[in-house]
Parts: C-alpha cells; structure tokens; sequence
C-alpha cells in the first residue's frame, strides 16, 4: 500500500478539503486527487463523498481511517528505528483547531529548530497508551484517572467554557450567563462519545449544575451543528473558549461567555518520565515559562481536576 496515498487521505479527512489538504501536504491539488483515486482504486471502494463544502469520508472511509492512522504510525517508529536521537518529538492533540494545537504552535515558532510530528489520537485512553508505549513522546489531554506507573502529568491550560447559541435562542441577547441559568436549556453536543475525556467532563458540568446534555443523534460535524444551532430557538452547544470556528454571516451565532463560576476545561501534558528526548524538555520548559494566567473569576473543574488523581509533573 502507497503509504503516501494514506497520509493523503488522513489529511484529506482532518481537514475537510482537497485544497487545505494540498497546502498542509506541500503538494498540489491534482496530486492530493490523484492519490486518492489510485487509493480507491486500489482499495475497490470510495473513501469520499464530495460535497460543496469540501470531502467528507463515506461509510467505507471512516472505517479505514482507524486502520490508515495506525499504518503511518507503524511507519514513523520504522523511521525512528533507524535514526535515534534525530527524529521528530511526536506530541498527540486531540483537534488542529483546539488549544493544545495552538500551544504547540507557540512552541514551534519559538523553538524553530526542534522537529515535530503532530498526531491526533481519539481519547485519552490511547493517548496516555501510546505515550506509555513509546509510539508519541507525550499528549495534551484532560487526566480523569491516576495515570500509570511512570508517567507524569501537568496542568498547562485551564480554558474556559462558553455558550454557543443562535440569535433567536432565549439567552442570545446575554452578555454572560451562569452555568444555573441553563437549567432548563436543552445543550445538544452530538460529539460526546461515552469513555472519552471530554465526556467525562461534560457528565460531571451536568451532574453539577442541574443541566440537560443531550448527545442523541449522529455527529455530522461541526458544520452541521453550527447549522442546527443558528436556526433553532431552543437548542445551544458548548465551545471551548479558543476553538477557531467559523460560520457564514447570516448564521449570526453568539458565543456567550459563562460566569460565577466560569467551567474551565483542565488541560494536561502527559509524557514519561523515563523519555529522554532533548525535545520533549524544551516543551516542557517553554510551557512552564509561558504558561498563560488562570481566568481570574470564579472557576469550576470537575473533582477529579482539583483532586489531581494523577502524579504532578514539574517542568
């Protein structure tokens, strides 16, 4: 199998477009295209579905998708095999467009020199396995159990969480809201996907504050949420504070900011401690250097943040 045909598929996929998948590959359009013919060629199914807005994977595609991730990680340790103490620091995020993301952009224009390889695993249990089998060098993730033996874990982010809602939603109008000024309201997170981090979190904000999470419902996608929530009087969403969304103009959507207290989403960078790469070092001094203020409001985390069930890392 073509492992470039797979690495163009895998980015065709995280980013939704044959064009952003060109530019982030460093190739141009009619190769990202002709990689994934002779991969659907090859393979006697199509793995895409071409819509206005972009690539979205079919029914086939998202079930290679798990197997395609797997076979360039495969790769990379072959790769790391024969080149120790050159390669690339492997870090996990979770989403290009989520803050991890971002620090570990900061990271890079600071440190140019300091080769990285970004993968993005799906939850925190294969993260956190992948760091405790070598395969990534670390992870930013929310901890919600004691990690094992070995491993270390620091809080490098507490990002708060806003109201998302469109303009005929009740609570549009608002410039902030309370997180008990939601009971009542119906938030729709068609993401949540019951054993991962982010439900974990959002089960215990619930469980909190007396509010409706209701994650019934196929995941379309983010775009397709965005559509649900700016026509609907009734259903809103949560959103992280620094997720870079965009939406057409007529959408009109609102991000409302939460206060008294303010959730904030608890942020960790997982490594090993037995890891040795000079990278991973300078990753762990720039955060602690850099390590952006606490909201100063108010806060809230779920228990198992503020108990810090898992070993406290210093960088």
């Amino acid at each position: 199998m073509d492992l470039k045909a797979v690495r163009t598929f895998v980015s065709v996929v995280d980013t939704g477009q044959f064009q952003e998948a060109s530019a982030a590959l460093g190739i141009t359009q009619q190769a990202v295209s002709k990689r994934i013919a002779a991969l659907e060629k090859g393979l006697g199914v199509r793995l895409f579905t071409r819509t206005a807005r972009g690539a979205e994977p079919t029914i086939d595609g998202q079930a290679f998708l798990p197997h395609a991730r797997e076979l360039l990680l495969a790769e990379e340790r072959a790769l790391a095999s024969v080149r120790p103490g050159r390669r690339a620091l492997r870090i996990d995020v979770l989403g290009a467009k989520l803050a991890p993301a971002a620090l570990l952009r900061d990271f890079h224009e600071a440190q140019p020199g300091t080769a990285l390889d970004v993968v993005t695993l799906f939850d925190a249990g294969s993260a956190v396995a992948a760091v405790r089998a070598g395969t990534i060098d670390a992870t930013f993730r929310a901890v919600t159990t004691r990690l094992p033996e070995g491993l270390r874990a620091v809080r490098v982010l507490d990002e708060p969480v806003q109201l998302l809602t469109g303009p005929r939603h009740p609570l549009a109008g608002a410039r902030s809201v309370t997180p008990a000024q939601l009971a009542g309201h119906r938030i729709w997170m068609p993401g949540l996907v019951e054993g991962t981090e982010w439900h974990a979190y959002y089960t215990a904000l619930a469980a909190e504050f007396g509010l409706t999470i209701d994650s019934v419902g196929p995941d379309f996608g983010g775009e397709t949420l965005l559509d649900t929530v700016a026509g609907s009087a009734s259903l809103a969403t949560f959103v992280a504070e620094r997720i870079r969304l965009q939406w057409p103009a007529g959408h009109d959507l609102r991000r409302i900011p939460l206060v008294d207290p303010t959730p904030v989403y608890p942020h960790s960078l997982v490594w090993s401690a037995a890891n040795t790469h000079p990278g991973l070092a300078a990753l762990r001094t720039h955060l602690a250097a850099r390590r952006p203020d606490r909201p100063t409001s108010r806060t809230w985390t779920p228990a198992w943040a503020v108990r810090g069930v898992f070993p406290a890392g210093r960088p």
